[in-house]
């Protein structure tokens, strides 16, 4: 993948510390050395073939590239194995050349929950910090995003949205195998970045709040959706040991609890926007993730608890900009 274009935009941001690491960053994150099934995944991208197509609709609840008219039977059924190959799919759906990736995650009811909430994205620069297969990216690029950059370090979610690209072919929008911390101090670069679903996986919930606000533009905005509990001011629930099966789950705060965590970290301008519960249609086992998946995580006798007998997933938005 060519990676200049991406080092320019940095560069053209005065990010010219993290366009200077960037490219040891890439060769370190790639290295098949460190991952085991990294070589057969990028040997399947490789293989995939550029295919012919003027068709994109990145502006629909489906991420849409290309059409069934655009493939004979046998290139689709050549290229369904390999997209299947890449198994578990999260976060989508996708139609690619006619093949519907139904993925565990409807991620476009969340953007649809945030897309009127949100600064227009016209023209900017954007961070989306653990993206996953980079199906927001996308959306956000087909709202007019300038450049997108998601950093997600599985090496998977990365290898799904290099195949994805390659069928798209050349945009403005990339995933790279790196994490939050990986980013340079200082950086104050970006006019938008989102953080959504990594917030309770961190262990400082506030060291998380304050390196977002170091990568936005001063003025810049950040969206920000976690998991959150029912309570006042001060409330929090840290599981013992897991939550919904998940161990790495640290902080879950209250909605007041969370602004408050915001202002302290000099945010600004903090508007709640959207406080919905996870409902099993939103995700789910499909043919694309055929892992366990919501409602193996619940009591079986009381939906509104999980399995460990803990609040049952709800998530809120929250917009804020950068002082």
């Amino acid at each position: 993948m060519d990676y200049q274009p991406l080092y320019e935009a940095l560069i053209d941001a005065k990010a010219d510390a993290w366009a200077k690491l960037l490219p040891q960053q890439l060769e370190h994150g790639f290295d098949q050395t460190k991952h085991g099934n990294l070589a057969g995944w990028q040997a399947l991208v490789d293989s995939v073939p550029v295919l012919p197509t003027a068709q994109h609709n990145l502006d629909s609840d489906t991420v849409q590239i290309g059409s069934l008219d655009h493939l004979g039977e046998k290139t689709k059924e050549q290229l369904e194995k390999k997209l299947k190959a890449l198994h578990p799919w999260r976060k989508g759906p996708y139609n690619l050349f006619g093949i519907n990736i139904d993925t565990e995650w409807r991620s476009d009811w969340k953007w649809n929950r945030l897309k009127e909430h949100i600064a227009p994205l016209e023209h900017r620069l954007v961070l989306d910090v653990g993206c996953g297969n980079g199906y927001h990216c996308w959306r956000m690029l087909g709202a007019g995003a300038k450049t997108v950059i998601g950093i997600d370090p599985m090496l998977l979610n990365v290898m799904q949205f290099q195949l994805v690209k390659k069928l798209y072919g050349e945009a403005p929008v990339y995933v790279l195998p790196l994490g939050i911390e990986d980013l340079p101090y200082g950086l104050k670069a970006f006019d938008t970045v989102f953080s959504m679903g990594v917030l309770y996986h961190r262990r400082s919930p506030i060291d998380h709040l304050l390196e977002l606000r170091d990568c936005l533009q001063p003025g810049g905005e950040l969206v920000l959706e976690t998991l959150i509990i029912d309570g006042g001011l001060g409330q929090v629930l840290l599981p013992e040991d897991r939550y919904a099966r998940m161990r790495n789950v640290w902080f879950l705060p209250s909605c007041d609890t969370l602004i408050s965590w915001l202002k302290r970290c000099g945010f600004k301008n903090i508007r709640l926007v959207d406080v919905t519960v996870t409902s099993v249609e939103e995700q789910r086992t499909t043919e694309w993730m055929t892992f366990h998946s919501l409602k193996d995580f619940l009591d079986a006798d009381n939906p509104q608890l999980t399995c460990e007998g803990l609040p049952a997933p709800k998530r809120a938005i929250v917009i804020a900009n950068s002082a």
